[in-house]
């Protein structure tokens, strides 16, 4: 086999960044900025509305780069010197790698999860509480109870990403 040119090698660590950049930095500004001064300026209606159109958004383009970060981040692993085949756990490098996949495997469960599990809870819920209103203060606890959930998720996702790139920088002065 031979070593991927410095351009190939170059730009699959452009887009590694980039991907980085959207995946990490996207969670945490809707997150930790946007959402919870939506929750703090907005009637309940308007931030379901608000914040279910804002998270497809930010799910859509965590995905691509949850994608991008999985295929450039293999042909950077492939074309490393430290790399000495799957699981040969044989450097400080490859324990951070290592370790970073598995790391990154929890990401995509728990990304797929916030997707696909708990996000449809909790438009379902949402439509039962604006339906029923402050008639039923179960179904508005209900909700608020999946939305205190899908918050602390997303930080624990965004946690993850910081301990990635922890990892990230290990691996490099390895």
């Amino acid at each position: 086999m031979t070593a991927p040119s410095d351009t190939a090698l170059t730009l699959a660590f452009w887009l590694h960044m980039v991907g980085t950049t959207f995946w990490v930095g996207g969670l945490g500004v809707a997150v930790l900025l946007i959402l919870p001064a939506a929750r703090r300026h907005m009637d309940a209606s308007n931030y379901m509305r608000f914040s279910g159109t804002l998270l497809k958004q930010i799910q859509s383009l965590g995905w691509f780069s949850l994608l991008l970060l999985l295929g450039t981040g293999m042909f950077q692993m492939s074309s490393n010197p430290n790399y000495n085949g799957f699981l040969a756990i044989n450097n400080r490098w490859a324990v951070a790698i290592l370790i970073k996949h598995i790391l990154f495997g929890g990401v995509l469960l728990l990304s797929a999860y916030i997707t696909w599990g708990l996000g449809p809870a909790l438009s379902r819920q949402a439509l039962v509480a604006a339906r029923k209103g402050v008639e039923n203060p179960e179904a508005v606890a209900e909700l608020e109870r999946l939305q205190r959930r899908e918050s602390i998720l997303m930080k624990a996702n965004i946690g993850l990403g910081a301990v990635i790139l922890g990892l990230t920088a290990l691996a490099r002065i390895s």
